[in-house]
């Protein structure tokens, strides 16, 4: 979690746009009452919240070297914030239905119709509005339509993920873009640095991680930190020797199992959107799984890839049904073994 005296422009500069727009807004007195933080995952929207957040809350802003506000990091607000414990803030975040329940939101409109405790505003995060369930996004388009003066809301959507237009018409939407290489291997670098050094990965490593993040550096570390490039490399072999006949279906989808089903279907959609980039004459962003998907794109018509897409945007709305990985990842190899010549499918 970031501090709210972290410099944002220089520890996390593919932030920074958005960060400066938050800045003139609230020295202008323009800020509006709910922001939505769109981007991929991993590229710090959480961080980026956070830090506004502690924007908002501070009682003694100061001013940066262009002039515009910055919490002091010291006030009450300030100490409060950093250490977890401001009651005026609230996080709601997908349970274990994987969806942002009306019961959440219902808390949330009491929050914001209540007083601050300590301040002199109140914020909501909704993390993963994107996975708000219908019921719950109805009940938060009352609270969007009647805005409490003392109240922001901040909503974090992945790229890609859809939000009622309802919600969206009645929100400002930041969208927070994926650095540059440079900047995330800066980044992951200088956190991984942190680590003792035992602890710390190989280069090969780290190359690798920010390759399977699409640079999402925050990502990258979450893959670098949890095991999950072993999980993926075995995942991926199942994929490659069932689509040479060289493994069962059965064998194939274990291998998927470790990785959970938001992993499993993040991984058929990069390679999906993989193939699709090849249809149209790009470069694969998982190289190491370019040979296997230029032989595919060269015997299939573009349409394919993004049948593929929408089979993966199938499996997430299973994903509120808790749908078990080895199932979806059988029902996607079994998409994907169509793309083979016929001669080459398994029997």
């Amino acid at each position: 979690m970031i501090h709210q005296d972290t410099d944002m422009a220089t520890d996390m500069p593919w932030l920074a746009k958005a960060w400066h727009s938050v800045q003139k807004q609230l020295a202008e007195s323009r800020l509006p009452h709910a922001l939505i933080i769109n981007g991929e995952r991993g590229v710090g929207k959480r961080v980026w919240a956070d830090a506004v957040a502690g924007l908002l809350l501070c009682d003694q802003l100061q001013t940066d070297p262009q002039g515009m506000p910055q919490a002091c990091g010291h006030c009450k607000q300030c100490e409060l914030k950093r250490a977890g414990s401001h009651p005026d803030v609230r996080v709601y975040a997908p349970e274990k239905s994987r969806m942002v329940r009306i019961v959440q939101i219902r808390e949330l409109i009491n929050f914001a119709s209540a007083s601050p405790q300590v301040g002199h505003r109140k914020i909501a995060i909704i993390d993963r509005a994107d996975q708000l369930n219908i019921n719950a996004a109805n009940a938060l388009l009352k609270t969007l339509e009647e805005p409490s003066g003392d109240t922001v809301l901040l909503l974090l959507q992945e790229s890609g993920r859809p939000l009622l237009p309802t919600i969206r018409s009645r929100c400002q939407t930041h969208t927070l873009p994926v650095p540059v290489a440079a900047d995330a291997e800066r980044w992951l670098v200088g956190q991984l640095a942190l680590l003792p050094p035992e602890k710390q990965p190989e280069s090969t490593s780290v190359a690798k991680a920010l390759m399977l993040a699409g640079n999402a550096p925050r990502l990258a570390l979450d893959y670098l930190n949890s095991g999950f490039i072993a999980l993926h490399d075995a995942a991926f072999c199942g994929f490659r020797d069932f689509m040479k006949n060289q493994m069962t279906l059965a064998d194939a989808a274990k291998a998927f199992k470790a990785l959970g089903l938001d992993e499993t279907l993040w991984l058929f959609e990069g390679w999906a959107a993989d193939l699709a980039r090849l249809s149209a004459g790009g470069e694969p962003a998982h190289h190491e799984a370019a040979d296997m998907l230029r032989f595919l794109a060269g015997c299939n018509p573009p349409w394919r890839a993004h049948e593929l897409l929408g089979a993966v945007r199938e499996g997430r709305e299973a994903v509120v049904y808790n749908a078990s990985p080895e199932l979806e990842a059988s029902r996607l190899l079994l998409a994907w073994q169509q793309l083979m010549p016929k001669r080459q499918r398994a029997g």
